[in-house]
């Protein structure tokens, strides 16, 4: 399925432009080095001009054989798949066969030995780029020095003198300089970009993940202590409507359904992503909820001077701990102190009538919990306690650093009305 330029990423775009540089590569190449070193360097003779024709025609080849090998090194280098055996050895034969035919005109003593270097560099060129994408780049430094090695040998066999015979090593080193510059750096370098994209997408990808996280969490801490209040309401009312208290009844259903609408407020604002936590509030509201269910509650303290991000984050404290005691044990009593002092905000939860249990369920809510608060605070430098202190109570306890926050005056007994 062919795409449309303007569909492609970046990263798409930047390796269509790799896959083509990499394909001119060699027939610019055979353009400039090979076909230009036999025009000029073939003097005279039926045989010298023959063994030229063959020559440019293998290299010919080997730049049509060079196109596929490359694109297939250069997908085997990505980790797409592996590059076939029968490519690599048709490539390597042909490299071979083109350094033949060169070997065969040098013997002719037709040729002129400063221009058949070119072509000397450029036989080996269609293989040995392919095969820098397919080997570590220690393996393929070591075989092309064999390959130098070799070169060196057959030159010297075939009577090169001794500035030829470095003449031929310094071309078949260059070959092998050469394909490490262009396609194995160009290789590396897509690498490198198709990693950052990765990345990116899975940065994207836990991005989501972590904002259905705290949905999840916000959503868990909204509707936690409103549904347990609901329910006891609700059970409060059929209590009172059995006992004919019918008034009464009426006004705890009425109670749920205004807490039902808030409810449906608060979850609209989570989805937004917009809610703010005020502190006042929330400590108000967890007196009335505990009292509501029978639970003496006294709240101390004031957040009145709080910066917001505080009062948000101790506000979620207040509101999670609220659920625990109501979800938890059989709480008689509970406590609620806010301290403000110079340099830190102490806010402290503490209710009796915990067994093992209740402690452990109140302590473990991992992820929507004690441990999601845990998350909340990091993000103001606090940091929380929570456990059994003494037989039957639990104390969860949150700390927050504030420079300046307001009063160090300690602790005083206010309202709920106050405590707004």
């Amino acid at each position: 399925m062919r795409v449309r330029w303007r569909d492609r990423s970046k990263v798409e775009r930047v390796e269509w432009q790799t896959r083509v540089t990499l394909r001119a590569v060699n027939w610019l190449f055979f353009a400039a080095w090979s076909v230009t070193g036999l025009a000029g360097s073939v003097l005279h003779g039926t045989v010298p001009h023959a063994l030229a024709g063959s020559l440019l025609a293998v290299n010919l080849v080997q730049c049509v054989i060079g196109d596929r090998h490359a694109l297939a090194g250069l997908d085997q280098y990505l980790g797409r798949r592996p590059v076939p055996r029968a490519l690599t050895g048709a490539s390597a034969a042909l490299a071979v066969i083109a350094l033949g035919l060169i070997v065969a005109l040098t013997v002719t003593d037709s040729v002129r030995a400063d221009l058949i270097s070119m072509p000397l560099v450029f036989a080996p060129m269609p293989f040995a780029c392919a095969y820098a994408l397919t080997v570590p780049v220690r393996t393929f430094a070591r075989r092309a020095a064999v390959a130098v090695v070799a070169g060196v040998a057959v030159a010297a066999a075939i009577g090169t003198s001794a500035g030829g015979l470095v003449v031929v090593a310094l071309m078949l080193a260059l070959t092998a300089v050469l394909a490490l510059l262009t396609f194995r750096c160009s290789a590396w370098s897509l690498s490198v970009m198709w990693e950052s994209e990765r990345a990116r997408e899975v940065e994207a990808r836990l991005a989501v993940a972590e904002e259905r996280l705290r949905f999840g969490r916000d959503l868990h801490d909204v509707m936690g202590r409103n549904l347990s209040v609901v329910a006891l309401k609700s059970e409060l009312a059929v209590q009172l409507a059995r006992r004919g208290r019918t008034e009464d009844a009426v006004a705890q259903m009425t109670e749920v359904q205004r807490i039902a609408q808030e409810s449906q407020k608060e979850v609209r604002e989570v989805v937004r992503g917009y809610r703010e936590i005020d502190l006042g509030v929330e400590l108000a509201g967890a007196q009335g909820v505990l009292s509501a269910a029978g639970i003496a509650c006294t709240v101390t303290g004031s957040a009145a001077g709080l910066p917001g991000e505080v009062q948000s984050a101790l506000g979620w404290v207040v509101r999670e701990a609220t659920t625990n005691v109501l979800r938890h044990g059989d709480a008689k009593s509970c406590r609620v102190e806010l301290v403000t002092g110079a340099e830190e905000v102490v806010l402290t939860v503490e209710n009796d009538g915990a067994g093992a249990g209740a402690g452990a369920g109140a302590g473990s809510g991992q992820g929507s919990g004690l441990a999601g608060l845990r998350e909340r605070l990091a993000a103001v430098n606090g940091e929380l306690e929570a456990g059994m202190v003494r037989e039957r109570v639990f104390r969860v306890v949150a700390r927050v650093p504030v420079a300046d926050a307001g009063r160090p005056d300690g602790v005083r007994e206010t309202s709920a009305e106050g405590v707004r």
